[in-house]
Protein backbone atom coordinates (compact mmCIF):
# COMPACT_ATOMS: atom_id res chain seq x y z
CA UNK A 1 0.00 0.00 0.00
CA UNK A 2 1.27 3.48 -0.83
CA UNK A 3 1.44 5.73 2.22
CA UNK A 4 -0.61 8.90 2.23
CA UNK A 5 2.54 11.01 2.61
CA UNK A 6 3.83 9.84 -0.78
CA UNK A 7 5.77 12.48 -2.72
CA UNK A 8 4.94 15.22 -0.23
CA UNK A 9 8.49 16.42 0.32
CA UNK A 10 9.33 16.06 -3.38
CA UNK A 11 6.37 18.26 -4.29
CA UNK A 12 7.39 20.99 -1.87
CA UNK A 13 11.07 20.94 -2.64
CA UNK A 14 10.43 21.09 -6.39
CA UNK A 15 8.09 24.05 -6.09
CA UNK A 16 10.06 25.96 -3.48
CA UNK A 17 13.67 25.44 -4.55
CA UNK A 18 13.22 27.98 -7.33
CA UNK A 19 11.99 30.67 -4.99
CA UNK A 20 14.00 30.32 -1.77
CA UNK A 21 17.71 30.28 -1.00
CA UNK A 22 19.27 26.87 -0.49
CA UNK A 23 19.66 27.51 3.23
CA UNK A 24 15.93 28.16 3.55
CA UNK A 25 14.94 25.23 1.33
CA UNK A 26 16.77 22.87 3.66
CA UNK A 27 14.54 23.97 6.54
CA UNK A 28 11.16 24.06 4.79
CA UNK A 29 9.47 21.45 6.93
CA UNK A 30 10.32 23.01 10.31
CA UNK A 31 9.36 26.30 11.90
CA UNK A 32 12.67 27.06 13.58
CA UNK A 33 11.62 28.78 16.77
CA UNK A 34 14.92 29.99 18.19
CA UNK A 35 14.26 33.71 18.55
CA UNK A 36 12.23 35.70 20.99
CA UNK A 37 9.13 37.16 19.30
CA UNK A 38 7.46 40.52 19.66
CA UNK A 39 4.27 38.81 18.51
CA UNK A 40 3.32 35.15 18.67
CA UNK A 41 0.36 34.19 16.52
CA UNK A 42 -1.51 30.88 16.59
CA UNK A 43 -2.71 29.88 13.11
CA UNK A 44 -5.42 27.17 13.11
CA UNK A 45 -6.19 25.02 10.07
CA UNK A 46 -8.98 22.51 9.62
CA UNK A 47 -6.80 20.21 7.49
CA UNK A 48 -4.67 17.37 8.85
CA UNK A 49 -0.94 17.64 9.31
CA UNK A 50 0.70 16.82 5.98
CA UNK A 51 -2.00 18.44 3.86
CA UNK A 52 -0.38 20.81 1.38
CA UNK A 53 -2.15 23.87 2.83
CA UNK A 54 -0.64 23.00 6.21
CA UNK A 55 2.79 22.54 4.64
CA UNK A 56 2.40 25.90 2.87
CA UNK A 57 1.57 27.51 6.20
CA UNK A 58 4.69 25.99 7.78
CA UNK A 59 6.83 27.43 5.00
CA UNK A 60 5.17 30.82 5.40
CA UNK A 61 5.68 30.77 9.19
CA UNK A 62 9.37 29.92 8.84
CA UNK A 63 9.91 32.67 6.27
CA UNK A 64 8.00 35.25 8.33
CA UNK A 65 10.09 34.50 11.39
CA UNK A 66 13.23 34.93 9.33
CA UNK A 67 12.03 38.09 7.56
CA UNK A 68 11.08 39.74 10.87
CA UNK A 69 14.28 38.59 12.58
CA UNK A 70 12.23 36.56 15.06
CA UNK A 71 9.92 39.38 16.10
CA UNK A 72 6.83 37.63 14.67
CA UNK A 73 6.40 33.92 15.26
CA UNK A 74 3.49 31.93 13.80
CA UNK A 75 2.55 28.63 15.45
CA UNK A 76 0.76 26.18 13.12
CA UNK A 77 -2.17 24.16 14.54
CA UNK A 78 -3.51 21.65 11.95
CA UNK A 79 -6.38 19.22 12.17
CA UNK A 80 -8.78 21.55 13.96
CA UNK A 81 -6.70 21.13 17.11
CA UNK A 82 -7.71 24.55 18.48
CA UNK A 83 -11.37 23.64 18.19
CA UNK A 84 -12.33 25.84 15.24
CA UNK A 85 -14.21 24.25 12.34
CA UNK A 86 -13.66 25.47 8.79
CA UNK A 87 -16.90 27.46 8.46
CA UNK A 88 -16.06 29.32 11.70
CA UNK A 89 -12.67 30.64 10.61
CA UNK A 90 -13.78 33.96 9.12
CA UNK A 91 -15.61 35.01 12.29
CA UNK A 92 -12.95 33.55 14.58
CA UNK A 93 -10.33 35.84 12.98
CA UNK A 94 -12.78 38.75 12.92
CA UNK A 95 -13.50 38.45 16.63
CA UNK A 96 -9.86 38.04 17.58
CA UNK A 97 -10.32 34.51 18.90
CA UNK A 98 -7.19 33.84 16.86
CA UNK A 99 -4.93 36.51 15.33
CA UNK A 100 -4.51 34.68 12.02
CA UNK A 101 -6.33 31.83 10.30
CA UNK A 102 -6.64 29.62 7.23
CA UNK A 103 -10.05 30.29 5.67
CA UNK A 104 -11.74 28.27 2.91
CA UNK A 105 -13.62 30.81 0.82
CA UNK A 106 -16.63 28.74 -0.15
CA UNK A 107 -17.36 27.84 3.49
CA UNK A 108 -17.95 31.51 4.31
CA UNK A 109 -20.89 32.25 2.02
CA UNK A 110 -23.26 32.31 4.98
CA UNK A 111 -21.37 35.33 6.31
CA UNK A 112 -20.48 36.95 2.96
CA UNK A 113 -22.22 35.38 -0.07
CA UNK A 114 -20.05 37.18 -2.61
CA UNK A 115 -16.99 35.14 -1.61
CA UNK A 116 -18.61 32.17 -3.34
CA UNK A 117 -17.76 33.47 -6.81
CA UNK A 118 -15.13 30.87 -7.72
CA UNK A 119 -17.41 28.08 -6.46
CA UNK A 120 -20.08 28.74 -9.07
CA UNK A 121 -20.58 25.62 -11.22
CA UNK A 122 -18.37 25.41 -14.31
CA UNK A 123 -17.43 29.08 -14.16
CA UNK A 124 -13.69 28.29 -14.24
CA UNK A 125 -12.06 25.62 -16.41
CA UNK A 126 -8.63 25.40 -14.77
CA UNK A 127 -5.78 27.10 -12.91
CA UNK A 128 -5.06 29.71 -15.58
CA UNK A 129 -8.66 30.88 -15.69
CA UNK A 130 -8.81 30.83 -11.91
CA UNK A 131 -5.81 33.14 -11.74
CA UNK A 132 -7.56 35.49 -14.19
CA UNK A 133 -10.74 35.42 -12.09
CA UNK A 134 -8.76 36.24 -8.96
CA UNK A 135 -7.31 39.27 -10.70
CA UNK A 136 -10.83 40.71 -10.99
CA UNK A 137 -12.13 39.32 -7.70
CA UNK A 138 -9.33 40.15 -5.27
CA UNK A 139 -10.09 43.89 -4.90
CA UNK A 140 -13.68 42.98 -3.99
CA UNK A 141 -12.43 40.33 -1.58
CA UNK A 142 -10.16 42.88 0.10
CA UNK A 143 -13.19 45.11 0.69
CA UNK A 144 -15.19 42.25 2.18
CA UNK A 145 -12.39 41.22 4.50
CA UNK A 146 -11.94 44.77 5.75
CA UNK A 147 -15.56 44.62 6.89
CA UNK A 148 -14.63 41.49 8.85
CA UNK A 149 -11.68 43.22 10.54
CA UNK A 150 -9.01 41.29 8.66
CA UNK A 151 -6.47 41.44 5.89
CA UNK A 152 -5.68 38.86 3.20
CA UNK A 153 -2.04 37.79 3.18
CA UNK A 154 -2.07 35.03 0.54
CA UNK A 155 -4.57 32.85 -1.27
CA UNK A 156 -4.01 29.37 -2.75
CA UNK A 157 -6.49 27.14 -4.62
CA UNK A 158 -7.25 23.50 -4.06
CA UNK A 159 -6.66 21.17 -7.01
CA UNK A 160 -9.60 20.21 -9.22
CA UNK A 161 -12.62 18.52 -7.68
CA UNK A 162 -13.67 14.90 -8.05
CA UNK A 163 -16.75 12.81 -7.36
CA UNK A 164 -15.78 9.65 -5.46
CA UNK A 165 -18.21 6.73 -5.57
CA UNK A 166 -18.55 3.10 -4.51
CA UNK A 167 -20.03 2.08 -7.87
CA UNK A 168 -19.00 2.81 -11.48
CA UNK A 169 -20.75 5.72 -13.22
CA UNK A 170 -21.29 5.62 -16.97
CA UNK A 171 -23.90 8.34 -17.41
CA UNK A 172 -25.46 11.15 -15.40
CA UNK A 173 -28.51 9.05 -14.54
CA UNK A 174 -26.26 6.58 -12.69
CA UNK A 175 -25.72 9.23 -10.01
CA UNK A 176 -29.42 9.55 -9.21
CA UNK A 177 -30.23 9.09 -5.53
CA UNK A 178 -26.66 8.44 -4.35
CA UNK A 179 -25.97 10.16 -1.03
CA UNK A 180 -22.95 12.41 -1.54
CA UNK A 181 -21.05 14.49 0.97
CA UNK A 182 -20.97 18.15 0.02
CA UNK A 183 -19.21 20.97 1.86
CA UNK A 184 -21.08 24.22 1.20
CA UNK A 185 -24.33 25.71 -0.03
CA UNK A 186 -23.25 25.72 -3.68
CA UNK A 187 -22.08 22.10 -3.90
CA UNK A 188 -25.20 21.03 -2.02
CA UNK A 189 -27.44 22.77 -4.55
CA UNK A 190 -25.31 21.51 -7.44
CA UNK A 191 -25.55 17.82 -6.60
CA UNK A 192 -29.21 18.03 -5.71
CA UNK A 193 -29.76 19.65 -9.12
CA UNK A 194 -28.19 16.70 -10.95
CA UNK A 195 -30.27 14.18 -9.05
CA UNK A 196 -28.00 13.09 -6.20
CA UNK A 197 -28.89 13.40 -2.51
CA UNK A 198 -26.53 15.94 -0.95
CA UNK A 199 -25.45 15.67 2.69
CA UNK A 200 -23.47 18.73 3.78
CA UNK A 201 -20.67 17.81 6.21
CA UNK A 202 -17.49 19.47 7.49
CA UNK A 203 -14.30 17.60 6.73
CA UNK A 204 -13.96 16.12 10.21
CA UNK A 205 -17.21 14.18 9.78
CA UNK A 206 -16.51 12.71 6.33
CA UNK A 207 -14.53 9.58 7.23
CA UNK A 208 -16.79 8.65 10.18
CA UNK A 209 -19.82 9.03 7.89
CA UNK A 210 -18.22 6.82 5.24
CA UNK A 211 -17.41 4.22 7.87
CA UNK A 212 -20.97 4.34 9.21
CA UNK A 213 -22.53 4.15 5.75
CA UNK A 214 -24.30 7.48 6.17
CA UNK A 215 -22.94 8.60 2.78
CA UNK A 216 -21.98 6.63 -0.34
CA UNK A 217 -20.03 9.27 -2.25
CA UNK A 218 -17.87 12.34 -1.62
CA UNK A 219 -16.96 15.43 -3.57
CA UNK A 220 -13.50 16.82 -2.80
CA UNK A 221 -9.98 17.05 -4.20
CA UNK A 222 -7.37 14.33 -4.63
CA UNK A 223 -5.48 15.85 -1.70
CA UNK A 224 -8.38 15.30 0.65
CA UNK A 225 -8.99 11.87 -0.88
CA UNK A 226 -5.53 10.86 0.31
CA UNK A 227 -5.98 12.60 3.66
CA UNK A 228 -9.11 10.51 4.21
CA UNK A 229 -7.62 7.25 2.84
CA UNK A 230 -10.64 6.94 0.58
CA UNK A 231 -9.40 3.62 -0.79
CA UNK A 232 -10.77 2.08 2.42
CA UNK A 233 -14.33 3.11 1.46
CA UNK A 234 -14.63 4.16 -2.20
CA UNK A 235 -13.64 2.54 -5.49
CA UNK A 236 -13.93 5.19 -8.22
CA UNK A 237 -13.01 8.85 -8.73
CA UNK A 238 -14.38 11.06 -11.51
CA UNK A 239 -12.63 14.36 -12.43
CA UNK A 240 -15.73 16.51 -12.78
CA UNK A 241 -13.93 19.80 -11.92
CA UNK A 242 -17.37 21.24 -11.22
CA UNK A 243 -16.26 24.05 -8.89
CA UNK A 244 -13.06 25.57 -7.58
CA UNK A 245 -12.12 26.57 -4.06
CA UNK A 246 -9.29 28.52 -2.50
CA UNK A 247 -7.93 28.95 0.99
CA UNK A 248 -6.81 32.36 2.17
CA UNK A 249 -4.60 33.13 5.14
CA UNK A 250 -5.94 36.23 6.86
CA UNK A 251 -4.68 38.29 9.77
CA UNK A 252 -6.86 40.16 12.26
CA UNK A 253 -6.42 43.91 11.74
CA UNK A 254 -5.91 44.59 15.44
CA UNK A 255 -3.13 42.01 15.61
CA UNK A 256 -1.73 43.49 12.39
CA UNK A 257 -1.70 47.01 13.79
CA UNK A 258 0.04 45.82 16.95
CA UNK A 259 3.26 44.88 15.16
CA UNK A 260 5.90 47.24 13.81
CA UNK A 261 5.38 48.77 10.37
CA UNK A 262 8.69 47.30 9.21
CA UNK A 263 7.49 43.83 10.17
CA UNK A 264 4.15 44.35 8.41
CA UNK A 265 6.01 45.24 5.22
CA UNK A 266 8.26 42.19 5.60
CA UNK A 267 5.27 39.88 6.09
CA UNK A 268 3.45 41.31 3.07
CA UNK A 269 6.54 40.87 0.91
CA UNK A 270 6.94 37.28 2.14
CA UNK A 271 3.31 36.44 1.39
CA UNK A 272 3.53 37.95 -2.09
CA UNK A 273 6.77 36.09 -2.86
CA UNK A 274 5.44 32.73 -1.71
CA UNK A 275 1.99 32.81 -3.29
CA UNK A 276 3.19 31.78 -6.77
CA UNK A 277 5.15 28.72 -5.59
CA UNK A 278 2.24 27.76 -3.34
CA UNK A 279 0.05 27.70 -6.47
CA UNK A 280 2.67 25.46 -8.10
CA UNK A 281 2.39 23.09 -5.16
CA UNK A 282 -1.37 22.91 -5.72
CA UNK A 283 -0.89 22.20 -9.44
CA UNK A 284 1.46 19.30 -8.66
CA UNK A 285 -0.74 17.98 -5.85
CA UNK A 286 -3.44 16.73 -8.18
CA UNK A 287 -1.14 14.50 -10.20
CA UNK A 288 0.74 13.14 -7.19
CA UNK A 289 -2.26 12.50 -4.98
CA UNK A 290 -4.35 11.06 -7.82
CA UNK A 291 -1.55 8.53 -8.38
CA UNK A 292 -1.56 7.65 -4.69
CA UNK A 293 -5.29 7.02 -4.83
CA UNK A 294 -5.02 4.98 -8.02
CA UNK A 295 -2.13 2.92 -6.65
CA UNK A 296 -4.24 2.11 -3.62
CA UNK A 297 -7.17 0.88 -5.69
CA UNK A 298 -9.34 3.92 -6.40
CA UNK A 299 -9.85 3.74 -10.18
CA UNK A 300 -9.84 6.91 -12.29
CA UNK A 301 -13.17 7.10 -14.08
CA UNK A 302 -14.05 8.87 -17.30
CA UNK A 303 -16.44 11.83 -17.37
CA UNK A 304 -18.17 11.46 -20.73
CA UNK A 305 -19.07 14.50 -22.78
CA UNK A 306 -22.75 13.69 -22.26
CA UNK A 307 -22.31 13.51 -18.49
CA UNK A 308 -20.37 16.78 -18.44
CA UNK A 309 -22.97 18.54 -20.60
CA UNK A 310 -25.73 17.26 -18.36
CA UNK A 311 -24.03 18.62 -15.24
CA UNK A 312 -23.40 21.97 -16.92
CA UNK A 313 -26.96 22.32 -18.20
CA UNK A 314 -28.48 21.36 -14.84
CA UNK A 315 -26.45 23.99 -12.99
CA UNK A 316 -26.54 26.98 -15.37
CA UNK A 317 -29.53 28.47 -13.50
CA UNK A 318 -27.43 28.52 -10.33
CA UNK A 319 -24.85 30.83 -11.89
CA UNK A 320 -27.54 33.09 -13.34
CA UNK A 321 -29.30 33.31 -9.98
CA UNK A 322 -26.04 34.11 -8.18
CA UNK A 323 -25.30 36.93 -10.60
CA UNK A 324 -28.80 38.36 -10.29
CA UNK A 325 -28.66 38.26 -6.51
CA UNK A 326 -25.20 39.81 -6.18
CA UNK A 327 -24.65 42.73 -8.60
CA UNK A 328 -21.02 43.24 -7.59
CA UNK A 329 -20.31 39.56 -8.24
CA UNK A 330 -22.05 39.92 -11.61
CA UNK A 331 -19.63 42.69 -12.58
CA UNK A 332 -16.65 40.55 -11.57
CA UNK A 333 -17.91 37.55 -13.54
CA UNK A 334 -18.73 39.59 -16.64
CA UNK A 335 -15.26 41.20 -16.57
CA UNK A 336 -13.76 37.73 -16.19
CA UNK A 337 -15.76 36.39 -19.13
CA UNK A 338 -14.51 39.25 -21.31
CA UNK A 339 -10.94 38.57 -20.24
CA UNK A 340 -11.13 34.88 -21.20
CA UNK A 341 -13.08 35.47 -24.39
CA UNK A 342 -16.49 34.07 -23.48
Amino acid sequence: MVADVSNREDIFMTAMRRFLPATAAAALLSLGATSLSAAEWDLPLAWPDGNFHVENAKVFAAEVEKATEGRVKINIHPGGSLGFKGPEMLTAVRDGLVPIGDVLLNQQVGEAPIVGIEAQPYLVSGFDELRTLHGHFRPVLDEVLAQFNQKLLYIVPWPRQYVYTKVPIGKLEDLAGIKIRTYDKTTTALFNAIGMTAVQLPWGEVVPSLAAGTIDAVTTSASSGVDGKFWEFLKFMYPTAHVWGSNMVNVNLDAWAAIDEKDRAAIEETAKRLEAPFWDVSRMEDEAKSKTLNDNGVAMGVVTSEMLSGMQDATKPMVASFMDTHPKAKMVIEDFWKAVGR
